[in-house]
């Protein structure tokens, strides 16, 4: 558009009636099919216009959440010492978190690069987001399943704010079995919930330089209540 230009590589710039109009197209495929990362995507970038700023300062209000403001780091099979990582003990974050990407058959490579966030800074917060949410699946004990995509939405929608995130965590148990939901309503969202509330922002945290921590111990940290003793 005249007078537009690209702040970061890949950045579409779009008005306000174009995102309006991304934001309820994407809405309605993500709806109907959860799996289409692309369009989840695509609704977060085009709603997240109060949501990323409120996470971006509190990454700069944060000693560690402003250094990786600064560096930048990512998280993709690039930067990963996949080797060292499979070495490191049982129970440590970077170990689970090889064995979460293993065992559900997920690469961090799939995450979507940024392209309707019209602020360079911001659009490195929604990366950042993205990036860690399979650490999230890693410290919430959650699969990649319908069930356990639908807690770590409800975990992210208090933390985070995120509009997609909280029409995930609205809009995801439609497809749930009557006993899921029931486990759902019962003891996994208000474990959700409270961790959510309780912990300190996921964002704050430097990943790449935990990876030797143990994951209890860094939920105890953050505040994370330790998952209940069901199946997901």
């Amino acid at each position: 558009m005249e007078g537009w230009h690209q702040l970061y590589p890949g950045h579409i710039p779009t008005s306000p009636l174009q995102k309006a109009l991304l934001a309820a197209g994407s809405a309605v495929m993500a709806l109907y099919d959860p799996y289409r990362h692309d369009m989840v995507a695509v609704f977060g970038e085009t709603t997240g216009c109060l949501a990323l700023p409120n996470l971006r300062d509190k990454m700069r209000n944060h000693p560690e959440g402003y250094r990786i403001l600064q560096e930048r780091p990512r998280i993709r099979l690039s930067t990963l010492d996949m080797a060292r990582l499979q070495g490191l003990p049982d129970g440590s974050l970077g170990r689970e978190y090889v064995r979460f990407l293993e065992d559900n058959k997920v690469s961090p490579d799939t995450r979507m690069p940024a392209k309707f966030v019209d602020d360079e800074e911001l659009a490195y917060v929604i990366q950042r987001y993205r990036e860690v949410h399979d650490l999230m699946h890693t410290l919430l004990g959650m699969p990649t399943n319908m069930l356990g995509e639908v807690v770590v939405k409800w975990f992210e929608a208090i933390q985070t704010g995120l509009p997609m995130c909280v029409l995930g965590a609205a809009f995801g148990p439609v497809r749930l079995s009557t006993r899921k939901l029931q486990v759902l309503a019962t003891e996994l969202v208000p474990w959700a919930i409270r961790s959510g509330l309780n912990a300190s922002c996921v964002l704050n945290v430097y990943y790449e330089q935990r990876w030797e921590q143990p994951v209890e111990s860094l939920r105890e940290e953050l505040g994370i209540f330790p998952p209940p003793a069901v199946r997901v």
